[in-house]
């Protein structure tokens, strides 16, 4: 088991996989912490391969592609050690990636959408959907399009600003605490924002219509107030109310304000596990910006990641601060 904090990426060596693979590695150095990479075998071909070739041919071929994958994505580039494992399994892959998850304590899975279809929509892999549906822990759902090579001193630049969407709800406080804790690790701007959705109202605008309006945007932003004062004093925060649906107003947001990541909350737990959002789902399915989605019942992971570096804020790569 693992004592110390860890990312887990799902890799099916693909192109969408390798770009995962970049932001993965990115983090792992810049948080210190281990890197595991994960294949799962399809078990129909398992059991062909073994056939062919003998029992154990299939997870050392396998070994030797995730250790030759991870080589050639990041050719060594990494300014700071980075422990990593290779791990094979067979079985379904979304349910061998929460095994894992759960068996290794993961703080992090790192992970692609696949395949994009017409300039609206973007289709993720079933994989990927089934795991932020059952997730316990905190999902990094990185675009398909490839980042390029990560260095440390890339981060903030990659990043730029996060962003963490609230819906003023019980969860909020906790979200804004782990995107707070990530801005400041990275040392960008942290904008909180708040979409209000248009109230709907049969016939002509009224008088009454816009005052509704008036004391909704103020209570809106009253809420993201108090939720500026629970974030550190020294981060960078600011606060937006916007008015239009939400996932459209988050994804335009995202580019106009040059946002490199979104920190969003799943739906709330029920007896059958997580459930993804629909405004979550349709985020992803709009923005090409990086989303963590952090489940219901969020643990101290991303806190294990950040915690440590944002107390070492003073130390330096090579001589310049982080």
């Amino acid at each position: 088991m693992a004592n110390h904090p860890s990312v887990l990426c799902p890799i099916d060596f693909s192109t969408a996989s390798r770009a995962a693979l970049r932001y993965a590695t990115a983090i792992a150095e810049r948080f210190r912490t281990g890197l595991t990479l994960l294949t799962v075998n399809d078990p129909v071909l398992a059991e062909a391969a073994e056939m062919q070739a003998g029992p154990g041919w299939t997870a050392d071929d396998c070994q030797r592609e995730l250790r030759l994958f991870f080589d050639q994505t990041v050719e060594h580039r990494t300014l700071f050690p980075i422990d990593v494992e290779t791990v094979v399994t067979t079985g379904h892959p979304a349910h061998e990636i929460l095994r894992v998850v759960r068996e290794r304590r993961c703080d992090l899975i790192v992970m692609s959408t696949h395949g994009l279809s017409s300039v609206r929509k973007r289709f993720f892999g079933a994989t990927t959907e089934r795991v932020l549906r059952e997730t316990g822990t905190p999902v990094l759902v990185t675009p398909v399009v490839e980042p390029g090579y990560l260095y440390l001193e890339d981060m903030r630049r990659l990043v730029g600003r996060v962003l963490a969407p609230v819906d003023i709800s019980a969860a909020s406080q906790r979200q804004v605490e782990v995107a707070g804790a990530l801005a400041s690790a990275v040392d960008v701007p942290l904008l909180l924002a708040h979409v209000i959705e248009p109230l709907r109202f049969s016939g002509s605008p009224t008088a009454r219509h816009s005052t509704v309006e008036s004391e909704r945007r103020a209570s809106s932003r009253e809420a993201l107030n108090d939720l500026i004062r629970t974030v550190p004093a020294t981060a960078r925060t600011e606060a937006v109310t916007t008015l239009g649906d939400p996932a459209e107003e988050i994804a335009r947001l995202a580019r106009d304000r040059q946002v490199g990541l979104i920190v969003m909350g799943l739906h709330a737990e029920t007896p059958a596990g997580p459930r993804m959002g629909s405004v979550t789902y349709r985020v992803l399915c709009l923005s090409q910006t990086p989303v963590l989605a952090l489940p219901p019942a969020i643990t101290s992971s991303v806190a294990r990641l950040t915690l440590p570096v944002v107390e070492r804020r003073d130390v330096g790569v090579a001589g310049h601060a982080l």
